[in-house]
């Protein structure tokens, strides 16, 4: 764990030292991940039940879930899971219902009619991670955006380690209206959704978080279609002022260091006394964390604390780090967010933890991870639809900005395209 002060001479380079670590998995798995994808593009469904055997220990009769299989594993979900998920899905519905766009349709000055169309995706199919890493809330925050966008067909890939099935995804599921879903994980499921075997026709988009194989596949196979984006470790920023309880931070720091070894989570905070105090609770809660195994590796090699003059001094460092979560924990934290430009999700006040979001806050929980947030945003509505915009031109309108084409053409030395607009002139 990395403690660093605005005011030593070495900060500088500390911090560009904590900007550019790469946390990524260090095995370039590109080769194993290529060759799986030729497998499944040319031998289908045979070749992904071979990897499904070979990885995930199962051997598939089928790749699809029946409907009664799913109802019967749904139905094994606990109750109250199963009404925080329609709490959860109700809260992010509204929220993402909010995001739909306007067409737009007008005749300009000239006489010239514009217009844009917002058309959603046909068909996408949203990666589930299994094993240790299966989380029924993944489902609602892929599968709604997709569902409030309009998209007609949404298909579900969730692997099943040794046959096991997690009953809460499948209720997820049910809650979001899913019904297509296969029980296939890896780069031997993504490859079925992009290329298609006989079991799976192929989709037009592929989202959802994976392991390193999974993120490998899913940048191989973009261009043949679309993806989300390629995801990495977690990773949250504390803004944090000494009138906080540090057990608090302490628990807000440690909630996406237990995701994984590789997860970073950072403080900045003004007073040294408290960052302390907060360093002694995550130690004190290490020790009886059922997670601290991950959560402790993840802490003592990823995490890091700034201690800075004053809180202002903070909003450079974290639009340099551009974190996936930001918690603002101080007073009139309006204020500092005003100044955020780099970030995923920004969580507000002392009672507002990052967790909420995970949840059922509102906002989407899949967010651009290692300092994409510099040019990218969360998952949204606006990544099921596409656009296409429209242009008509009548005679009169032609004639007033067609010798401007024209010019334009001749100057890039095009005189097809000048020709195109000449003839219709004359």
């Amino acid at each position: 764990m990395q403690l660093l002060k605005t005011t030593d001479k070495d900060f500088d380079i500390k911090f560009k030292t904590l900007v550019s670590d790469r946390r990524e998995a260090t095995v370039d798995v590109s080769g194993t991940v290529r060759d799986i994808l030729a497998d499944v593009k040319v031998r289908g469904d045979a070749a992904v039940k071979d990897y499904t055997s070979r990885f995930d220990r199962y051997d598939l009769q089928s790749l699809r879930l029946s409907e009664s299989l799913i109802a019967e594993h749904a139905a094994q979900c606990p109750a109250d899971v199963k009404a925080a998920l329609e709490l959860a899905a109700e809260r992010i519905g509204a929220f993402h219902n909010k995001q739909l766009p306007q067409d737009i349709g007008y005749t300009d000055a000239v006489g010239v009619k514009l217009g844009l169309n917002w058309i959603a995706l046909s068909q996408v199919g949203i990666y589930v991670p299994g094993g240790r890493a299966s989380y029924p809330s993944s489902v609602l925050m892929n599968a709604l955006p997709a569902k409030i966008a309009g998209v007609e067909r949404i298909v579900m890939t969730v692997p099943t380690p040794r046959g096991e099935i997690n009953p809460a995804v499948l209720a997820a599921a049910q809650v979001a209206g899913v019904t297509e879903i296969y029980s296939i994980g890896g780069a031997q499921a993504i490859a079925a959704l992009a290329y298609g075997t006989e079991s799976i026709i192929p989709v037009n988009k592929i989202v959802g978080p994976g392991n390193a194989y999974v993120a490998e596949a899913k940048r191989q196979v973009f261009g043949t279609v679309g993806i989300d984006s390629i995801a990495g470790p977690s990773e949250i920023l504390v803004v944090a002022d000494n009138q906080n309880n540090p057990d608090w931070i302490a628990w807000d720091l440690l909630s996406q260091a237990e995701h994984d070894p590789s997860a970073q989570s950072i403080l900045i905070t003004d007073s040294e006394n408290f960052a302390q105090q907060v360093i002694a609770a995550i130690e004190q809660i290490l020790t009886t964390l059922p997670t601290q195994e991950v959560a402790g590796a993840s802490w003592q090699k990823h995490g890091a604390v700034i201690i800075v003059n004053d809180l202002a001094q903070s909003i450079p460092l974290l639009n340099q780090l551009a974190p996936e979560h930001l918690e603002l924990c101080i007073d009139n934290p309006q204020l500092l967010a005003s100044q955020i430009k780099c970030a995923g999700s920004v969580f507000l006040g002392r009672y507002t933890p990052e967790a909420i979001g995970d949840y059922l806050g509102g906002p989407n929980h899949v967010l651009p991870t290692a300092r994409s947030a510099r040019f990218a945003s969360g998952l949204s509505v606006y990544d099921f639809l596409k656009r296409i915009t429209y242009l008509e031109c009548n005679q009169q309108a032609l004639q007033k900005i067609g010798q401007a084409a024209i010019t334009l053409s001749q100057a890039e030395g095009l005189p097809a395209h000048a020709g195109s607009v000449s003839v219709r002139l004359q």
